[in-house]
């Protein structure tokens, strides 16, 4: 049913969260697993946090997707990992149509769940462009 799951991470503890789920769901279809990792490009009207310096930083980002790929690896699980610059939300979505992914696993910060918010989600925004079915973790 889901022969290519998606598996988006950044640095947040949602998405640490999520990787529980996906490994379950890999182990119960045998899904080939694709973890994508988005260099954002920092927004000139916005003052970045610190978590936004972070996900700008190609280093940072090599280092999440390497932590990443071992966590899998001890489940006894291989995945493969991409390095991808853009938007996150488009560039996720973007992925999952190239890779042919049936199924996108996501950590939520629940930061779309105000109307302030919503508009900003990546979440959200990849829920309403995905290619593909969409298992946000909260």
């Amino acid at each position: 049913m889901f022969k290519t799951v998606l598996f988006p991470v950044d640095q947040s503890r949602e998405s640490r969260e999520a990787a529980d789920v996906v490994a379950n769901v890999v182990k119960t279809y045998g899904s080939r697993l694709v973890i994508l990792s988005v260099v954002e490009s920092l927004d000139e009207e916005k003052v970045p946090t610190a978590a936004d310096l972070e996900m700008t930083s190609p280093e940072a980002i090599a280092e999440l997707l390497k932590n990443a790929k071992a966590l899998f690896t001890e489940q006894g699980l291989d995945a493969q990992v991409m390095e991808r610059a853009g938007k996150p939300a488009f560039t996720i979505c973007d992925v999952a149509d190239e890779i042919g992914a049936n199924l996108i696993v996501m950590g939520c910060r629940g930061l779309g769940l105000t109307d302030e918010g919503a508009a900003d989600s990546v979440t959200n925004r990849v829920i309403n462009l995905s290619p593909c079915p969409v298992l946000i973790v909260p």
